[in-house]
């Protein structure tokens, strides 16, 4: 038995495919399959029933391939430990980010930390909060960049800064007569969201209270997957919606003054966090990152302490 199979047979359950595993790990099909078939013979035991599409483990199988992950996350350790112990910070991170942080804050600190770190490589995905914690308890991500507390007990979560929300509202829509708003003058028949799948959605929901009769009149039902699409429909069709603060920020400064309203104490937002499995080793690279993206958001995201602000999870 070596790493090398073990790490054949956990490609094979990440991707449920021979071929798509083979190239994951470059080498040929032909080849997986002969040293996972010498694997099973050697322990006397199916590890994938290959009578179906996709392939699936078998019921030990899937027991070996959990202790499969756990032998290489402790392999990965070792190689991780003694990295951490140079003085070089370098090295490869594969980070997640959900789609309602990642354009505004990605551009704030990518070209800067990368510049500090030549020996590092950035390899950033946008996913939604649930891809991400399955891709880190696949040991396919190192971190992701979410909105915390995500509600994984295996996964590790470090807070970075406090987002707070602000309301964004057409022109002529009445609440901008108020200087600030409360949750209360949120008018669900005319409120714009992103879709169901991202957790920005649901945070908004909980925050307003929302059900779905409220909102069964609403003119036009549409799915929307971006924060500027939203805003973009609540601007021509005389409605609201909710903004971080960080894509508040990229607005022109006249949208600023005259379409958005800052919320009473306590303010809701939302708090953004680090996440990473247990088996993380490449601390110093994580708090390099980390350094950077705080010192890359206004003041008001990381003195959170001294606001009266509310977490909408």
């Amino acid at each position: 038995m070596t790493l090398q199979q073990l790490e054949y047979i956990a490609a094979i359950d990440a991707h449920r495919n021979f071929v798509s595993a083979a190239a994951d790990c470059c080498v040929t099909q032909a080849t997986l399959s002969m040293m996972v078939k010498k694997l099973e013979e050697e322990i006397g035991v199916k590890i994938f029933d290959r009578s179906k599409i996709p392939v699936v483990p078998t019921a030990i199988g899937s027991k070996i391939i959990e202790q499969a992950k756990a032998v290489l996350y402790e392999s990965a350790r070792i190689g991780g430990m003694v990295r951490e112990e140079s003085k070089e910070i370098s090295g490869e991170l594969r980070i997640g980010i959900i789609p309602t942080l990642a354009p505004y804050l990605l551009p704030r600190f990518i070209v800067s930390f990368l510049k500090k770190n030549q020996g590092v490589k950035l390899k950033i995905s946008e996913l939604t909060t649930q891809v991400i914690l399955d891709k880190l308890t696949r040991q396919q991500l190192d971190a992701g960049i979410a909105a915390i507390p995500a509600g994984h007990k295996f996964i590790k979560e470090q807070s970075l800064f406090f987002e707070e929300f602000v309301l964004y509202a057409s022109a002529k829509h009445p609440v901008l007569k108020k200087n600030e708003v409360q949750v209360k003058d949120i008018d669900p028949q005319s409120l714009w969201l992103i879709n169901e799948e991202h957790c920005f959605h649901h945070q908004l929901v909980n925050l307003c209270k929302l059900k779905e009769r409220e909102r069964k009149n609403h003119p036009l039902d549409f799915s929307a997957a971006g924060i500027e699409t939203v805003r973009k429909l609540a601007d021509i069709n005389g409605g609201m919606t909710i903004l971080p603060a960080l894509a508040a920020e990229e607005l022109p400064r006249g949208k600023k003054e005259n379409n958005l309203r800052s919320f009473k104490p306590p303010v809701p937002s939302r708090e953004i966090g680090f996440l990473t499995s247990p088996f993380f080793v490449k601390e110093k690279l994580l708090n390099a990152l980390k350094n950077e993206i705080v010192n890359s958001v206004p003041p008001s995201c990381t003195n959170y302490e001294k606001r009266n602000v509310q977490a909408a999870h």
